[in-house]
């Protein structure tokens, strides 16, 4: 599963946040940020655009990428 994550989420890419769950400090819904690196446990660490550096963990939070082409956006977390 973690090989998949960083194919669909490589260093560079772009996101867009629709929800975090973090109750102590989460990031902005409607947030972008750029994807610095996907960990060995599949969480993608984020430089976002505000500045925060909080990862991003598929199946928990919601967002999706927006440098992909229209067709092939993928929303990422929703399935749980």
């Amino acid at each position: 599963m973690v090989d998949l994550i960083k194919k669909q989420y490589p260093a560079g890419c772009r996101v867009e946040l629709h929800r975090m769950e973090d109750p102590w400090s989460p990031v902005p819904a409607g947030t972008k940020g750029t994807v610095v690196c996907v960990d060995d446990a599949g969480q993608l660490h984020m430089q976002w655009d505000n500045g925060r550096t909080l990862a991003l963990v598929p199946g928990a939070d919601s967002f999706s990428r927006i440098d992909a082409p229209a067709k092939k956006r993928e929303r990422a977390g929703d399935a749980r």
